[in-house]
Protein backbone atom coordinates (compact mmCIF):
# COMPACT_ATOMS: atom_id res chain seq x y z
CA UNK A 1 0.00 0.00 0.00
CA UNK A 2 0.99 3.79 -0.39
CA UNK A 3 2.49 5.03 2.56
CA UNK A 4 2.44 8.82 3.17
CA UNK A 5 4.19 10.58 5.86
CA UNK A 6 2.91 13.90 7.70
CA UNK A 7 -0.17 15.30 9.21
CA UNK A 8 -0.85 17.65 6.65
CA UNK A 9 -0.95 15.13 3.77
CA UNK A 10 -2.71 12.56 5.45
CA UNK A 11 -5.68 15.02 6.28
CA UNK A 12 -5.70 16.39 2.52
CA UNK A 13 -6.13 12.58 1.64
CA UNK A 14 -8.74 11.31 4.11
CA UNK A 15 -10.85 14.32 4.00
CA UNK A 16 -14.50 13.18 2.31
CA UNK A 17 -15.36 13.80 -1.15
CA UNK A 18 -19.38 14.60 -0.94
CA UNK A 19 -21.10 11.37 -3.01
CA UNK A 20 -22.20 12.73 -6.13
CA UNK A 21 -24.64 10.11 -6.30
CA UNK A 22 -26.52 10.62 -3.46
CA UNK A 23 -27.24 14.18 -4.53
CA UNK A 24 -29.10 13.44 -7.35
CA UNK A 25 -29.69 14.52 -11.24
CA UNK A 26 -27.95 11.45 -12.92
CA UNK A 27 -29.66 9.07 -15.10
CA UNK A 28 -29.51 6.26 -12.03
CA UNK A 29 -31.59 8.33 -9.88
CA UNK A 30 -33.88 8.94 -12.66
CA UNK A 31 -34.12 5.15 -13.38
CA UNK A 32 -34.82 4.48 -9.86
CA UNK A 33 -37.72 7.46 -9.48
CA UNK A 34 -39.44 5.96 -12.65
CA UNK A 35 -39.15 1.96 -10.85
CA UNK A 36 -40.90 3.98 -7.93
CA UNK A 37 -43.26 5.65 -9.78
CA UNK A 38 -44.39 2.61 -11.87
CA UNK A 39 -44.65 0.44 -8.32
CA UNK A 40 -47.04 3.07 -7.08
CA UNK A 41 -49.33 2.90 -10.18
CA UNK A 42 -49.40 -1.01 -11.28
CA UNK A 43 -48.35 -2.54 -7.80
CA UNK A 44 -47.43 -6.17 -8.83
CA UNK A 45 -47.49 -6.15 -12.45
CA UNK A 46 -44.74 -3.56 -11.82
CA UNK A 47 -42.52 -5.42 -9.85
CA UNK A 48 -43.25 -8.40 -12.29
CA UNK A 49 -41.77 -6.80 -15.03
CA UNK A 50 -38.81 -5.30 -13.59
CA UNK A 51 -37.95 -8.73 -12.19
CA UNK A 52 -38.02 -10.38 -16.11
CA UNK A 53 -36.11 -7.44 -16.96
CA UNK A 54 -33.46 -7.03 -14.99
CA UNK A 55 -33.09 -10.46 -13.49
CA UNK A 56 -34.50 -12.69 -15.97
CA UNK A 57 -37.17 -14.58 -14.34
CA UNK A 58 -40.89 -14.69 -13.94
CA UNK A 59 -41.80 -16.27 -10.41
CA UNK A 60 -45.44 -17.52 -9.77
CA UNK A 61 -45.20 -16.22 -6.68
CA UNK A 62 -42.65 -14.20 -5.17
CA UNK A 63 -43.25 -15.35 -1.28
CA UNK A 64 -41.03 -18.21 0.04
CA UNK A 65 -43.46 -21.15 1.91
CA UNK A 66 -42.37 -21.47 5.70
CA UNK A 67 -41.60 -25.20 5.04
CA UNK A 68 -39.23 -24.60 2.65
CA UNK A 69 -37.21 -21.38 5.23
CA UNK A 70 -37.73 -23.99 7.98
CA UNK A 71 -35.69 -26.74 5.63
CA UNK A 72 -33.25 -24.75 4.81
CA UNK A 73 -31.87 -25.38 8.43
CA UNK A 74 -30.77 -28.97 7.00
CA UNK A 75 -28.87 -27.57 3.96
CA UNK A 76 -26.32 -26.04 5.49
CA UNK A 77 -23.52 -27.42 7.45
CA UNK A 78 -24.28 -28.31 11.53
CA UNK A 79 -20.79 -26.16 12.40
CA UNK A 80 -22.23 -23.08 10.40
CA UNK A 81 -26.00 -23.52 12.09
CA UNK A 82 -24.22 -23.40 15.23
CA UNK A 83 -22.33 -20.54 14.81
CA UNK A 84 -25.26 -18.55 12.96
CA UNK A 85 -27.23 -19.25 16.49
CA UNK A 86 -24.49 -18.35 18.57
CA UNK A 87 -24.17 -15.29 16.78
CA UNK A 88 -28.36 -14.96 16.92
CA UNK A 89 -27.56 -15.59 20.92
CA UNK A 90 -25.29 -13.18 21.42
CA UNK A 91 -26.97 -10.50 19.22
CA UNK A 92 -30.61 -10.97 21.18
CA UNK A 93 -28.33 -10.77 24.47
CA UNK A 94 -27.00 -7.30 23.83
CA UNK A 95 -30.00 -5.96 22.48
CA UNK A 96 -32.21 -6.88 25.23
CA UNK A 97 -29.99 -5.19 27.84
CA UNK A 98 -30.23 -2.04 25.28
CA UNK A 99 -33.45 -2.25 25.55
CA UNK A 100 -34.17 -2.64 29.37
CA UNK A 101 -31.88 0.21 29.90
CA UNK A 102 -33.38 2.98 27.44
CA UNK A 103 -37.36 1.71 27.74
CA UNK A 104 -38.82 3.61 30.24
CA UNK A 105 -38.44 7.49 31.95
CA UNK A 106 -40.61 9.73 33.70
CA UNK A 107 -39.65 13.25 35.02
CA UNK A 108 -42.06 15.73 37.04
CA UNK A 109 -44.97 14.76 35.20
CA UNK A 110 -43.26 14.37 32.16
CA UNK A 111 -42.32 10.90 30.14
CA UNK A 112 -42.18 8.94 27.45
CA UNK A 113 -43.72 5.82 26.09
CA UNK A 114 -42.52 3.34 23.73
CA UNK A 115 -44.38 1.98 20.70
CA UNK A 116 -42.26 -0.42 18.56
CA UNK A 117 -43.12 -0.39 14.79
CA UNK A 118 -45.56 -2.53 13.17
CA UNK A 119 -43.58 -4.21 10.36
CA UNK A 120 -40.28 -3.67 8.86
CA UNK A 121 -38.76 -5.18 5.73
CA UNK A 122 -34.94 -6.22 5.51
CA UNK A 123 -32.98 -6.38 2.05
CA UNK A 124 -30.44 -9.10 2.11
CA UNK A 125 -28.85 -8.48 -1.73
CA UNK A 126 -27.30 -10.73 -3.58
CA UNK A 127 -23.91 -9.76 -4.44
CA UNK A 128 -20.16 -12.09 -4.42
CA UNK A 129 -21.63 -13.65 -1.47
CA UNK A 130 -24.74 -14.08 0.83
CA UNK A 131 -24.57 -11.93 3.90
CA UNK A 132 -26.31 -14.07 6.86
CA UNK A 133 -24.77 -12.17 9.47
CA UNK A 134 -26.17 -8.68 8.32
CA UNK A 135 -29.36 -10.36 8.29
CA UNK A 136 -29.59 -11.39 11.85
CA UNK A 137 -28.02 -7.95 13.14
CA UNK A 138 -30.89 -6.48 11.38
CA UNK A 139 -33.89 -9.05 12.22
CA UNK A 140 -32.81 -9.42 15.81
CA UNK A 141 -32.94 -5.91 17.24
CA UNK A 142 -35.83 -5.36 15.53
CA UNK A 143 -37.57 -8.65 16.97
CA UNK A 144 -36.26 -7.73 20.43
CA UNK A 145 -37.64 -4.11 20.02
CA UNK A 146 -40.89 -5.12 19.78
CA UNK A 147 -41.56 -5.19 15.93
CA UNK A 148 -44.78 -7.60 15.42
CA UNK A 149 -43.89 -8.63 11.71
CA UNK A 150 -40.44 -8.84 9.83
CA UNK A 151 -40.34 -9.00 6.35
CA UNK A 152 -37.27 -9.85 4.12
CA UNK A 153 -36.98 -9.07 0.16
CA UNK A 154 -33.62 -11.11 -1.58
CA UNK A 155 -32.99 -11.47 -5.60
CA UNK A 156 -34.88 -14.34 -7.13
CA UNK A 157 -33.94 -17.18 -8.17
CA UNK A 158 -32.20 -19.58 -6.00
CA UNK A 159 -32.26 -18.49 -2.24
CA UNK A 160 -28.96 -19.59 -1.02
CA UNK A 161 -30.23 -21.69 2.13
CA UNK A 162 -27.81 -20.00 4.43
CA UNK A 163 -30.06 -16.56 4.27
CA UNK A 164 -32.87 -18.45 4.90
CA UNK A 165 -31.59 -20.09 7.91
CA UNK A 166 -30.56 -17.12 9.19
CA UNK A 167 -33.84 -16.19 8.78
CA UNK A 168 -35.62 -18.82 10.58
CA UNK A 169 -32.75 -18.11 13.35
CA UNK A 170 -33.79 -14.77 13.23
CA UNK A 171 -37.61 -14.77 13.54
CA UNK A 172 -38.21 -13.42 9.92
CA UNK A 173 -41.98 -13.58 9.64
CA UNK A 174 -42.17 -13.48 5.48
CA UNK A 175 -39.83 -13.81 2.83
CA UNK A 176 -39.95 -12.68 -0.66
CA UNK A 177 -38.09 -13.20 -3.94
CA UNK A 178 -37.62 -10.02 -5.24
CA UNK A 179 -34.60 -7.82 -5.75
CA UNK A 180 -33.55 -4.26 -6.80
CA UNK A 181 -35.09 -0.51 -6.75
CA UNK A 182 -38.47 -2.50 -7.31
CA UNK A 183 -38.31 -4.68 -4.09
CA UNK A 184 -37.67 -1.28 -1.96
CA UNK A 185 -40.32 0.47 -3.62
CA UNK A 186 -42.82 -2.68 -3.30
CA UNK A 187 -42.21 -2.86 0.59
CA UNK A 188 -42.06 0.80 1.19
CA UNK A 189 -45.40 1.23 -0.88
CA UNK A 190 -47.14 -1.79 -0.73
CA UNK A 191 -48.46 -4.13 -3.76
CA UNK A 192 -51.15 -6.28 -4.23
CA UNK A 193 -48.61 -9.30 -2.88
CA UNK A 194 -46.41 -7.19 -1.06
CA UNK A 195 -47.71 -5.47 2.40
CA UNK A 196 -45.85 -2.03 3.13
CA UNK A 197 -43.67 -1.50 5.76
CA UNK A 198 -42.62 1.45 7.97
CA UNK A 199 -39.25 1.21 7.93
CA UNK A 200 -36.65 -0.22 5.49
CA UNK A 201 -33.59 -1.56 6.12
CA UNK A 202 -30.39 -3.24 4.76
CA UNK A 203 -27.50 -2.75 2.63
CA UNK A 204 -27.11 -2.92 -1.23
CA UNK A 205 -25.97 -1.60 -4.65
CA UNK A 206 -26.63 1.90 -5.34
CA UNK A 207 -29.63 1.84 -6.93
CA UNK A 208 -31.24 0.03 -4.09
CA UNK A 209 -29.53 3.16 -2.17
CA UNK A 210 -31.08 5.45 -4.33
CA UNK A 211 -34.48 3.90 -4.17
CA UNK A 212 -33.97 4.64 0.05
CA UNK A 213 -33.37 8.11 -0.33
CA UNK A 214 -35.78 8.93 -2.51
CA UNK A 215 -38.51 6.33 -0.74
CA UNK A 216 -37.01 8.19 3.12
CA UNK A 217 -40.00 10.06 4.37
CA UNK A 218 -42.40 7.50 2.88
CA UNK A 219 -41.16 5.06 4.99
CA UNK A 220 -38.34 5.52 7.92
CA UNK A 221 -34.58 3.64 6.64
CA UNK A 222 -32.06 2.40 8.73
CA UNK A 223 -29.19 4.52 6.60
CA UNK A 224 -27.44 5.03 2.77
CA UNK A 225 -24.45 2.65 3.37
CA UNK A 226 -21.35 3.03 0.88
CA UNK A 227 -18.42 0.57 1.12
CA UNK A 228 -16.84 -1.22 4.35
CA UNK A 229 -14.44 0.74 5.90
CA UNK A 230 -11.68 0.26 8.46
CA UNK A 231 -9.16 2.47 10.09
CA UNK A 232 -6.10 1.06 12.36
CA UNK A 233 -4.94 3.38 14.72
CA UNK A 234 -1.72 1.90 15.94
CA UNK A 235 1.85 2.26 17.77
CA UNK A 236 4.86 0.75 17.67
CA UNK A 237 3.88 -1.69 20.24
CA UNK A 238 1.49 -3.34 17.56
CA UNK A 239 1.63 -6.68 15.96
CA UNK A 240 2.07 -5.50 12.11
CA UNK A 241 0.84 -9.14 11.24
CA UNK A 242 -2.68 -8.11 13.38
CA UNK A 243 -2.55 -5.09 11.34
CA UNK A 244 -2.19 -6.21 7.91
CA UNK A 245 -4.28 -9.57 8.59
CA UNK A 246 -7.02 -6.66 9.79
CA UNK A 247 -6.61 -4.69 6.61
CA UNK A 248 -6.88 -7.78 4.40
CA UNK A 249 -10.10 -8.85 6.39
CA UNK A 250 -11.26 -5.00 5.15
CA UNK A 251 -10.34 -5.13 1.19
CA UNK A 252 -11.75 -8.25 0.75
CA UNK A 253 -15.27 -6.97 1.22
CA UNK A 254 -15.09 -5.73 -1.93
CA UNK A 255 -13.08 -3.12 -4.58
CA UNK A 256 -14.22 -0.67 -3.14
CA UNK A 257 -13.61 -1.10 0.72
CA UNK A 258 -11.63 1.04 1.99
CA UNK A 259 -8.57 -0.26 4.60
CA UNK A 260 -6.18 2.43 6.62
CA UNK A 261 -3.56 2.61 8.95
CA UNK A 262 -2.85 5.38 10.83
CA UNK A 263 0.76 5.13 12.89
CA UNK A 264 3.09 6.56 14.73
CA UNK A 265 6.04 4.26 13.99
CA UNK A 266 8.10 4.03 10.75
CA UNK A 267 9.08 0.59 11.03
CA UNK A 268 5.92 -0.45 11.92
CA UNK A 269 4.51 1.05 8.35
CA UNK A 270 7.44 -1.14 6.52
CA UNK A 271 6.37 -4.42 8.33
CA UNK A 272 3.19 -3.95 7.88
CA UNK A 273 3.31 -3.28 3.93
CA UNK A 274 5.80 -6.60 4.02
CA UNK A 275 3.00 -8.83 5.85
CA UNK A 276 0.36 -7.41 3.57
CA UNK A 277 2.29 -9.10 0.15
CA UNK A 278 2.79 -12.13 2.42
CA UNK A 279 -0.36 -13.12 3.53
CA UNK A 280 -2.28 -11.64 0.59
CA UNK A 281 -0.86 -14.48 -1.71
CA UNK A 282 -3.30 -17.42 -1.25
CA UNK A 283 -6.56 -15.65 -0.13
CA UNK A 284 -9.46 -16.66 -1.94
CA UNK A 285 -10.29 -12.92 -2.80
CA UNK A 286 -6.89 -12.46 -3.46
CA UNK A 287 -7.57 -10.16 -6.60
CA UNK A 288 -10.84 -7.76 -5.06
CA UNK A 289 -8.71 -7.49 -1.99
CA UNK A 290 -5.86 -6.66 -4.03
CA UNK A 291 -7.54 -3.91 -6.18
CA UNK A 292 -9.33 -2.57 -2.82
CA UNK A 293 -5.63 -1.59 -1.35
CA UNK A 294 -4.54 -0.51 -4.23
CA UNK A 295 -7.11 2.09 -5.37
CA UNK A 296 -8.32 2.89 -1.40
CA UNK A 297 -5.65 1.35 1.21
CA UNK A 298 -3.58 3.81 2.84
CA UNK A 299 -0.37 3.93 5.59
CA UNK A 300 -0.57 7.29 7.11
CA UNK A 301 2.86 7.72 9.29
CA UNK A 302 2.59 10.72 11.44
CA UNK A 303 4.16 12.56 15.01
CA UNK A 304 1.74 11.52 17.77
CA UNK A 305 -0.76 9.98 18.70
CA UNK A 306 -3.24 13.26 19.05
CA UNK A 307 -2.61 13.51 15.26
CA UNK A 308 -3.87 10.22 14.70
CA UNK A 309 -7.14 10.36 16.78
CA UNK A 310 -7.41 14.10 14.64
CA UNK A 311 -7.10 11.87 11.38
CA UNK A 312 -9.61 9.08 12.23
CA UNK A 313 -12.07 11.60 13.79
CA UNK A 314 -12.07 13.34 10.50
CA UNK A 315 -12.92 10.02 8.20
CA UNK A 316 -15.25 9.19 10.63
CA UNK A 317 -14.63 5.47 9.68
CA UNK A 318 -17.27 2.62 9.87
CA UNK A 319 -14.60 1.26 11.90
CA UNK A 320 -11.69 1.77 14.22
CA UNK A 321 -9.33 -0.82 15.51
CA UNK A 322 -6.99 0.10 18.55
CA UNK A 323 -4.06 -0.74 18.65
CA UNK A 324 -2.28 0.56 21.02
CA UNK A 325 -0.39 0.32 24.42
CA UNK A 326 -2.48 3.62 25.72
CA UNK A 327 -6.19 2.12 24.90
CA UNK A 328 -7.93 4.26 27.30
CA UNK A 329 -6.55 7.53 26.25
CA UNK A 330 -7.42 7.13 22.81
CA UNK A 331 -11.12 6.13 23.25
CA UNK A 332 -11.58 9.40 25.44
CA UNK A 333 -10.49 11.45 22.34
CA UNK A 334 -12.48 9.35 19.78
CA UNK A 335 -15.87 11.46 18.91
CA UNK A 336 -16.24 9.90 15.28
CA UNK A 337 -16.46 6.05 14.51
CA UNK A 338 -19.71 3.68 13.88
CA UNK A 339 -17.19 0.96 16.10
CA UNK A 340 -14.35 0.86 18.01
CA UNK A 341 -12.38 -2.56 18.55
CA UNK A 342 -9.80 -2.54 21.44
CA UNK A 343 -8.78 -5.61 23.15
CA UNK A 344 -5.59 -7.87 23.45
CA UNK A 345 -6.71 -9.92 20.81
CA UNK A 346 -9.07 -7.38 19.28
CA UNK A 347 -9.90 -7.90 15.45
CA UNK A 348 -12.94 -5.90 13.69
CA UNK A 349 -14.03 -9.86 12.53
CA UNK A 350 -15.20 -10.60 15.54
CA UNK A 351 -17.82 -7.40 16.14
CA UNK A 352 -18.50 -8.16 12.40
CA UNK A 353 -20.09 -12.17 13.41
CA UNK A 354 -20.56 -12.47 16.86
CA UNK A 355 -19.53 -9.73 19.38
CA UNK A 356 -23.24 -8.68 20.17
CA UNK A 357 -23.77 -5.15 18.79
CA UNK A 358 -24.86 -5.05 15.20
CA UNK A 359 -22.47 -4.26 12.36
CA UNK A 360 -24.96 -2.04 10.58
CA UNK A 361 -22.70 0.65 10.98
CA UNK A 362 -22.42 4.18 9.58
CA UNK A 363 -19.88 4.96 6.67
CA UNK A 364 -18.86 7.43 4.50
CA UNK A 365 -18.21 9.78 7.35
CA UNK A 366 -21.74 10.03 8.64
CA UNK A 367 -20.51 8.07 11.95
CA UNK A 368 -20.29 12.24 12.36
CA UNK A 369 -23.85 12.25 12.95
CA UNK A 370 -25.24 8.70 13.08
CA UNK A 371 -25.17 5.57 15.38
CA UNK A 372 -24.86 2.01 14.59
CA UNK A 373 -28.08 -0.35 13.66
CA UNK A 374 -30.13 -0.61 17.41
CA UNK A 375 -33.16 -1.86 19.11
CA UNK A 376 -34.24 1.77 19.02
CA UNK A 377 -34.25 2.25 15.40
CA UNK A 378 -37.38 -0.07 15.65
CA UNK A 379 -39.38 2.00 18.21
CA UNK A 380 -41.28 5.50 18.41
CA UNK A 381 -40.81 7.46 21.43
CA UNK A 382 -44.40 9.08 22.33
CA UNK A 383 -44.49 11.76 24.90
CA UNK A 384 -46.75 11.75 27.43
CA UNK A 385 -47.57 15.03 28.76
CA UNK A 386 -49.57 15.83 32.63
CA UNK A 387 -51.57 18.35 33.35
CA UNK A 388 -53.00 19.28 36.53
CA UNK A 389 -53.87 22.35 38.77
CA UNK A 390 -50.46 23.06 39.83
CA UNK A 391 -48.11 22.98 36.75
CA UNK A 392 -51.18 24.83 34.98
CA UNK A 393 -50.61 27.70 37.63
CA UNK A 394 -46.88 27.32 37.07
CA UNK A 395 -46.68 27.16 33.31
CA UNK A 396 -49.83 28.93 32.25
CA UNK A 397 -48.87 32.31 32.25
CA UNK A 398 -45.84 31.33 30.32
CA UNK A 399 -47.55 29.44 27.66
CA UNK A 400 -50.22 32.38 27.02
CA UNK A 401 -47.32 34.94 26.73
CA UNK A 402 -45.46 32.83 23.99
CA UNK A 403 -48.75 31.86 22.05
CA UNK A 404 -49.54 35.15 21.92
CA UNK A 405 -45.69 36.39 20.89
CA UNK A 406 -46.64 33.86 17.87
CA UNK A 407 -50.31 35.21 17.12
CA UNK A 408 -51.60 32.10 18.38
CA UNK A 409 -54.51 33.73 20.14
CA UNK A 410 -56.85 30.34 20.20
CA UNK A 411 -53.58 28.41 21.75
CA UNK A 412 -53.27 31.06 24.51
CA UNK A 413 -57.62 31.26 25.65
CA UNK A 414 -57.16 27.78 25.56
CA UNK A 415 -54.93 27.95 28.25
CA UNK A 416 -56.87 30.74 30.11
CA UNK A 417 -60.02 29.11 29.61
CA UNK A 418 -58.57 26.35 32.47
CA UNK A 419 -57.54 28.82 35.01
CA UNK A 420 -60.66 30.13 35.18
CA UNK A 421 -60.66 33.16 32.21
CA UNK A 422 -63.61 32.88 30.07
CA UNK A 423 -63.56 34.88 26.89
CA UNK A 424 -67.53 35.01 26.06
Amino acid sequence: MKIIKGFEAAKSTLSRQIPRELIGGDEREQAVRDIINDVAQRGDAAVRDYTKKFDGVTPETWEVDREHIAKARDKITPDLLEALELAAKRIRFFHTRQRESLWSGDAEGMSWTVRPLHRVGIYAPRGTAPYPSSLLMTAIPAKVAGVREVILATPPGKIPPVILAAADIAGVDRVFSIGGAQAIAAMALGTESIPSVDKVCGPGNIYVTLAKKLLYGVVGIDGLYGPSEVLIIADNTANPAYCAADLLAQAEHGTLSAAILVTTSKSLASKVNHELEQQIKNLSRREIALESLEKNGLIAVVDSMDEAIELANLYAPEHVLLLVEDTKSCIDQLTNAGCVVIGERATVAIGDYVAGPSHVLPTEGTARFSSPLNATDFIKLVNVVTVNQENLEELGGAAITIARAEGFEAHARAVERRLGKDHD
